[in-house]
């Protein structure tokens, strides 16, 4: 894929249009993900600098804290800019510091109730993307989960319908319910699980976020990586993560991904990254870390 094929903006089902760099702002958090960041003052600060930036899509969730990353937001950037778009997720519950606390809750009456509480937060009438965060929860039928989203955007309180952490055949089973606008999986350089997923969006025109999405070092395709990339970073006098970066916005026109620091040199670093116009070969060599550009070898999903 050319530089043409890789527009500036992209659309999140109907009526959104944003930036093709998200930023992602789960790393403003205490340690593990759990409690405020402790650096309350510098994340406000880095908060502001992402939209200074330019970028017009913010992905949170409520279990990110939990609430404290909904409520930061909101503190940092209320009342929001016209053109910023707040993504947020439901449906994980989280009982401690430790992540065996982490469990996927698809109780009805509870995502219901998540996706208010998310809007008081972030001081929203209407979020614009709400994500499922998991279909792995086993009390409640899928098909009912994605159901009361379904209602809610119905009423109003949802614009758009996004799920993450599903398989395609969920997916295809959400699709019959509700318009989905955008899907999330873990997709990277070193790790391509989720590429059925982007398939499908490719072939339905909906959002694909990949996470985490410049990851190098983890995941069963890193010393392969290791080889391709700083070759490619050294020719374009970038990072590696930037190389990981501009191979996710070149790779597919559906690609949104979000990014997350907690500096605001890296922030400048990952948007400087859009402007890195990788060629033909260099995207082969990525493509081909996979072993076909596509598949997912080594992997398990």
């Amino acid at each position: 894929m050319n530089a043409t094929n890789r527009p500036d903006q992209i659309s999140i089902g109907d009526h959104l249009t944003v930036g093709r760099l998200g930023f992602g702002a789960m790393k403003l958090t205490g340690d593990q993900v759990w409690g405020p960041y402790p650096e309350h003052d510098k994340a406000i600060h880095l908060l502001r600098g992402v939209v200074d930036a330019g970028i017009t899509l913010i992905d949170t969730a409520d279990v990110y804290g939990p609430h404290s990353n909904e409520l930061l937001i909101r503190e940092a950037l209320y009342p929001y800019p016209a053109d910023l778009v707040i993504a947020t997720k439901g449906g994980f519950v989280r009982g401690g510091y430790d992540y065996s606390t982490l469990g996927a809750v698809g109780n009805t009456n509870y995502l219901r109730q998540s996706a208010h509480m998310s809007a008081e937060r972030l001081g929203l009438e209407a979020i614009d993307l709400y994500y499922l965060h998991s279909g792995t929860a086993t009390d409640a039928p899928f098909e009912d989960q994605v159901g009361v989203l379904a209602e809610l955007r119905q009423a109003g309180l949802i614009l758009n319908v996004g799920l993450s952490n599903v398989t395609l055949e969920q997916l295809r089973l959400a699709q019959a319910i509700v318009p989905i606008a955008a899907v999330t999986a873990l997709y990277n350089l070193t790790a391509r699980i989720g590429a059925d997923l982007l398939g499908a969006a490719e072939q339905d025109g909906i959002v694909f976020s990949p996470w985490p999405p410049v990851t190098l070092t983890d995941g069963p395709l890193a010393s392969r990586a290791a080889e391709v990339v700083p070759p490619i970073a050294n020719a374009h006098g970038s990072t590696n993560e930037q190389v990981a970066l501009a191979w996710q916005l070149q790779h597919s026109r559906q690609s949104l991904p979000i990014p997350g620091t907690t500096s605001l040199a890296h922030l400048k670093e990952n948007v400087q990254a859009q402007s890195i116009v990788l060629t033909d070969v260099e995207m082969d060599a990525l493509n081909n870390i996979a072993g076909n550009g596509s598949s997912n070898e080594g992997e398990t999903s």
